[in-house]
């Protein structure tokens, strides 16, 4: 009976103080993120960078964040981690490849809010169309058309084509 209270105690002593130093790693490192990830929202915002932008950036520098805590504390239990870096990171392919037209558009709009070629109000012709510009959104511009028709045209194709910045 000793002999078995003695391996229970020296596996709870092994993999006990490695579960809570691995807790501890996941609550700091989640705080971390929280802290980090809203403090460069922050200084997104403050750098005039678009509002939707910045949330979005932040969401994405606490997920990865998140999953780099979450590998290191299951590493620290001593679970191999390098087969859960190559899953995260076919997942990564996938979600790319099967994105690949969002992810055109949402470069595309970054590009079109940060450089600014024309702005909400301006009467632009791109794309085959042509209107005046009621809202640049991350994935899609919206232009007003003759006749009261809304235009939607992806960002990818207005990066792509030519922007002709019509003047009164």
């Amino acid at each position: 009976m000793q002999v078995t209270l003695d391996k229970i105690y020296g596996f709870v002593i092994q993999y006990g103080i490695n579960f809570i130093i691995a807790v501890v790693i996941f609550l700091i490192g989640k705080w971390l993120a929280s802290v980090v990830s809203e403090r460069l929202e922050k200084g997104m915002v403050k750098a005039n960078m678009d509002k939707t932008l910045a949330g979005f950036f932040k969401d994405i520098i606490y997920t990865g964040f998140l999953v780099f805590v979450v590998v290191t504390a299951l590493g620290q239990l001593g679970i191999q981690t390098t087969s859960f870096v190559a899953i995260i990171g076919a997942a990564g392919l996938a979600v790319g490849l099967a994105l690949q037209g969002s992810l055109a558009n949402f470069a595309a709009g970054v590009i079109i809010i940060m450089m600014r070629p024309f702005k909400v109000g301006d009467n632009i012709e791109t794309s085959g169309a042509s209107g005046i510009v009621k809202e640049i959104q991350i994935f899609n511009t919206i232009l007003e058309g003759s006749a009261n028709r809304q235009i939607i045209i992806p960002n990818a194709k207005i990066t792509s084509d030519k922007i002709i910045i019509l003047r009164s």
